[in-house]
């Protein structure tokens, strides 16, 4: 079965999205909460491999970014705690919907799988699969990825952000353009070593670490330098002892020479997609 195109009602906005059906019967139901920056279009090719798999995908894109961008980015009031906190929220409501039997799966890539604790999940929710999701710190960062991270957190990103009112990444060259309040706040995060803490009870609820009642699978590359492994591990170390499985990537089980934070999920990385899943 072909694709097809969604609408998520989240709040006052409206998100496009995809939802890819299952071929025959369905072992479970996904929704796939992407990273920051990256289109759900990137995920095309993992969803069609997961619903061949008898897994249905429904991916989307967060307000005011991708397909689901209406107005001007110089307008955007979303934040990054909008799109985890609402956005999510929203889309899982749409695929209880879309999917009213059987069980449910999660995926959050990077800060897609950061959000989970803020919320209450559908009573169907069975596994949660995180995939480079990290407290990152900019001084974590190896030395040859360093010039990068500090140009986009203290050199021309913030700079080109005040300046156009939105960051402007396609022409800085880092990355993809997104609301201004999704740069601050993001920035903010990855600036400071409590990384959410101090927009917790503000902007965020108080997170739940404790030990959570679904599968809990939280992946890591061990080539990744845009979430080293050190952050996923500090992500992982806030629940029990115990409460989660940590799995770290390494492409040479796969037989690939790379699998690094983006492309994981790219079709270059499609050997290691039945790991991720535990298919």
């Amino acid at each position: 079965m072909s694709n097809r195109e969604i609408e998520i009602v989240a709040g006052g906005a409206r998100l496009a999205a995809k939802f890819y059906p299952p071929s025959g019967p369905a072992r479970a139901h996904l929704l796939l909460h992407g990273a920051t920056g990256v289109p759900q279009f990137y995920y095309r090719n993992f969803a069609h491999w997961a619903a061949s798999h008898g897994i249905g995908v429904l991916t989307y894109d967060y307000r005011d970014f991708g397909a689901s961008q209406q107005g001007s980015l110089r307008q955007s009031r979303a934040t990054m705690a909008t799109w985890g906190i609402e956005d999510q929220a929203a889309a899982e409501a749409t695929l209880c919907e879309l999917a009213p039997e059987g069980p449910l799966w999660l995926l959050g890539h990077s800060i897609g799988g950061l959000m989970f604790p803020f919320r209450r999940h559908d009573s169907r929710v069975e596994r949660i699969i995180t995939i480079g999701s990290g407290f990152a710190n900019f001084r974590d960062h190896p030395w040859s990825y360093l010039p990068i991270v500090l140009a986009f957190w203290f050199g021309v990103g913030p700079i080109a952000t005040a300046l156009a009112g939105y960051l402007p990444g396609r022409r800085i060259l880092l990355g993809a353009d997104l609301p201004a309040g999704v740069y601050w706040q993001w920035r903010r995060w990855c600036t400071k070593r409590d990384f959410f803490r101090s927009d917790t009870g503000k902007s965020l609820p108080e997170p739940d670490f404790s030990a959570p009642d679904v599968d809990v699978r939280i992946f890591t590359m061990k080539d990744d330098v845009v979430v080293p492994p050190v952050c996923v591990w500090r992500f992982a170390d806030a629940f029990p002892a115990g409460s989660v499985k940590r799995t770290m990537l390494i492409p040479g089980d796969f037989g690939l020479k790379s699998l690094r934070h983006i492309q994981v999920l790219s079709k270059h990385s499609a050997a290691a997609w039945p790991a991720i899943l535990g298919l």
